[in-house]
């Protein structure tokens, strides 16, 4: 499957370096991002009520701060 995302130069160059620490290339540091969050959405994502699945998948719930 493929997928075309947009990014502007900073986002870019914040995923390139990223890729770098993690010894990987571009391409492999966004699909580890994406499968990252989706392996993490199945816990979490069925708390939340919106109507887009895409929005439960890539965002992160609040948390509260522990004492």
């Amino acid at each position: 499957m493929k997928l075309t995302i947009s990014l502007d130069d900073r986002e870019i160059k914040i995923l390139k370096k990223r890729a770098k620490k993690n010894l990987l290339d571009l391409r492999e540091q966004v699909e580890d991002i994406i499968r990252r969050s989706c392996m993490n959405a199945g816990v979490s994502a069925s708390n939340r009520k919106t109507n887009d699945e895409l929005v439960n998948i890539f965002s992160r719930e609040k948390r509260k701060k522990k004492r």
